[in-house]
C-alpha cells in the first residue's frame, strides 16, 4: 500500500524517478552544484527497450567535471544510495563510463498500473479554450481503437469479469485488479502486452512532465498507442479458455484495456481537440 501511495503522488513514471535522483544526487554530490543541474535539468530518458521499463540517465558523466571526480565513481555512489532507499522500486545498474540504468519491478509498475486505472483520464489538463471536433478520418484509427476498449469494458462488466460503479466509471471489482502473481510478477508478460505498457508509461510521461515534452507530436503518440493497443488485442485474448483456465489474467488484461482507453479518451479530447467516441 506505501508504494502504491507513493506512485498516486507521481502519475508519471519519470517523475518518481526524477525525484529520486535529485534527493540522491544533493546528498552524494556537492549541494552547491545540485542547483544548477536542476535547474538545467537532469538527462533521463526511457530507453526503446519495450520487453521492460528502462530509464538510462548520464547525470554522473554530467557532474563530473564540476566534482573533480570519475563519472563511474559519482555513478556508483548515487546507485548505493538510492538502492538502499528505493531498490525495492528499480533495479539499478551502472554501465561505464559512467552511466544509470534504472529498470522498473514488477510491483511498482502494477501500482502505476493501478493508479492509472482508478484516475480514469485524470492524466492531465485541458486546456482552457480548446474545442472539439467532430470527426477526424485522419485519426479514425486512435477512435476506433478508444471505441473497442469501451466494448470491452460492456462485455466484460456483462460478463462479471468486472464490476463498475456506473457506466465506464470505476473498477469497484477486483480492486486492486490482479496484475502479479503469486511469485509478484507481472501477469502481463506477452510481449504485446509490454509494448502496450511500454508505450502508456510514454504517453502519461510525456503528459505529466510538460517542460521536456514541449515538442512531443501527439498525434504520432495517440497513432502509436492506438496500433500499439490493436497488436496486444489480437495476440492476448481475454475470453474462451483464458477465462476459464485463467481469470486472472484476464482480468490484468482488461484492466489494461480500460488503462489504455482512458489514456485515448484524453488524447483525443484534451491534445487533439476529437471526440473520444464510445463505439462506432
Amino acid at each position: 500500500m506505501l508504494k502504491l501511495l507513493q506512485v498516486s503522488k507521481n502519475t508519471a513514471i519519470k517523475q518518481l524517478l526524477y525525484g529520486h535522483l535529485v534527493s540522491a544526487i544533493s546528498i552524494t554530490t556537492d549541494t552547491g552544484n545540485i542547483l544548477s543541474i536542476v535547474n538545467h535539468k537532469i538527462p533521463l530518458y526511457k530507453s526503446r527497450d519495450a520487453n521492460r521499463i528502462l530509464y538510462i540517465s548520464g547525470v554522473a558523466l554530467q557532474l563530473s567535471k564540476s566534482q573533480n571526480r570519475k563519472g563511474i565513481e559519482i555513478a556508483c555512489a548515487i546507485a548505493s544510495h538510492l538502492s538502499a532507499n528505493c531498490g525495492d522500486e528499480f533495479i539499478i545498474e551502472i554501465v561505464p563510463p559512467g552511466y544509470i540504468h534504472f529498470v522498473l519491478t514488477d510491483p511498482i509498475l502494477a501500482a502505476w498500473l493501478q493508479r492509472l486505472v482508478e484516475e480514469r483520464g485524470g492524466v492531465g489538463e485541458r486546456e482552457r479554450g480548446e474545442t472539439l471536433i467532430k470527426n477526424s478520418s485522419h485519426l479514425f484509427a486512435v477512435q476506433y481503437a478508444h471505441a473497442r476498449c469501451c466494448s470491452l469494458i460492456r462485455l466484460a462488466e456483462q460478463e462479471k469479469l468486472i464490476q463498475l460503479n456506473k457506466p465506464f466509471g470505476r473498477v469497484i471489482s477486483p480492486n486492486p485488479i490482479p496484475w502479479l502473481n503469486s511469485d509478484r510478477k507481472l501477469r502481463l508478460e506477452h510481449s504485446a502486452s509490454r509494448r502496450l505498457i511500454s508505450e502508456l508509461v510514454q504517453v502519461v510521461d510525456d503528459l505529466k512532465c510538460p517542460d521536456e515534452a514541449g515538442s512531443v507530436n501527439w498525434e504520432k503518440a495517440a497513432i502509436n498507442l492506438s496500433q500499439a493497443f490493436e497488436t496486444f488485442w489480437c495476440n492476448c485474448r481475454i475470453w474462451g479458455e483464458v477465462k476459464i483456465t485463467s481469470p486472472e489474467l484476464s482480468q490484468a488484461r482488461l484492466g489494461l484495456v480500460i488503462a489504455t482507453g482512458s489514456v485515448l479518451k484524453f488524447l483525443l479530447e484534451e491534445k487533439l481537440g476529437i471526440f473520444a467516441l464510445l463505439e462506432l
